[in-house]
């Protein structure tokens, strides 16, 4: 258990999210010592008297040694910051969750996901195209990422399971309290071959305003978003937009202008956000053919002090190989097969013309 319980109890209380627990494991050094402060020392810890109030309430009334037992006997998994486990690619993005609930497992190589989302108000065409990028992903080695809501979502986790794939949903509510109920079943099977994962905590109810938030979650845990069917003020949107800020690649699938559930799609691609007319566009621009040697080098290639120092030369703009050599100041001939290794594991790509840019989640796996 170690100190989770207390990420658990801050987690419970109003007003405290990422900024705030981040101040006081900054200000305690863990979070033990500042659920057993007084009023005074979490004032200087950034706090105002509010969130305070709650804080010494919660400490009367809530019995975190509860609490965790009852999170134990429902098999929820409980990851925060510090734990290995927690996923690389969502620590990139401002402000991740200090906790995440999760039925199921989360793996490495769910690291390797594409979010489908869209409208609860699917057409047959919606359903097909569904369909089509589901079952793609699915097949070349993808998970898929998506609400667990009517409409797309429910239709691309399905899929993704009966292509034999993994598939995580991400919760508005606690993930001991599925949401729409109709779907418990799917979510059982989504246990075995993937996760129902939130940041909301145990019995937290499907509150409408839970929703928007947790689509950053949904883009934050994807390499890109697939928008599916969209109207003008779909919640799909609102994780285009997260995408989008995460430096996340955003699709959407064209369709007819006179459709309200392809206003908002079509809009998106007016604004920036590539079309998605074939799932080749996926695979080119996800390099999708490379996935499974890309898993298979991740698990016997560990990285080591050459990678490390290349890595640490390397970032958003592309790099000669010429100059990673004199910057990491290591023989060219070294340089050339590290580099080979690490496009393979996909921690760097070249962008033409010998110059290399590192991959996001590896400068978060393997930064110096």
């Amino acid at each position: 258990m170690d100190d989770k319980k207390y990420w658990i109890g801050f987690n419970l209380i109003k007003g405290i999210g990422a900024v705030r627990m981040q101040g006081l494991v900054a200000y305690f050094g863990d979070l033990e010592s500042a659920w057993n402060a007084d009023s005074d020392s979490l004032a200087e810890a950034g706090l105002g008297a509010k969130v305070i109030e709650r804080v010494l309430a919660a400490r009367e009334t809530v019995s975190l040694d509860k609490v965790w037992q009852k999170i134990e006997a429902q098999g929820i998994k409980i990851l925060t910051w510090g734990d290995e486990g927690y996923p690389a690619r969502l620590k990139e993005i401002d402000q991740p969750p200090p906790v995440l609930y999760i039925r199921g497992e989360y793996l490495p190589d769910d690291l390797f996901a594409v979010a489908v989302v869209g409208t609860r108000k699917v057409t047959a065409y919606g359903r097909q195209v569904t369909e089509e990028i589901a079952s793609f992903l699915a097949a070349n080695g993808m998970t898929v990422i998506s609400g667990l809501a009517r409409g797309v979502d429910v239709i691309a986790h399905q899929t993704a399971l009966k292509a034999g794939g993994r598939t995580i949903g991400v919760l508005g509510c606690g993930v001991d309290k599925i949401y729409p109920p109709e779907h418990r079943g799917l979510a059982e099977q989504m246990m075995e071959r993937g996760a129902i994962i939130s940041d909301y905590a145990v019995g937290t109810p499907p509150d409408a305003s839970n929703f928007p938030p947790r689509n950053r979650i949904i883009s934050g845990l994807s390499l890109a978003v697939v928008v599916i069917e969209a109207a003008e003020t779909s919640g799909a949107l609102i994780t285009a937009e997260f995408a989008a800020e995460q430096g996340r690649e955003v699709f959407a699938v064209p369709g007819s202008i006179l459709a309200p559930q392809s206003k908002g799609t079509n809009r998106l691609i007016q604004k920036g956000a590539q079309p998605l007319l074939t799932p080749a566009d996926l695979m080119q621009a996800l390099d999708l053919t490379r996935v499974g040697a890309q898993k298979s080098a991740r698990r016997i290639l560990p990285a080591d002090e050459i990678e490390a120092r290349v890595l640490s030369v390397l970032g958003s703009e592309p790099l000669h190989v010429d100059e990673i050599r004199n910057q990491a100041d290591l023989p060219i001939e070294k340089i050339s097969a590290t580099l080979a290794l690490m496009e393979l594991k996909g921690m760097v790509r070249q962008v033409g013309g010998m110059n290399y840019v590192a991959m996001r989640e590896a400068q978060s796996d393997y930064d110096v």
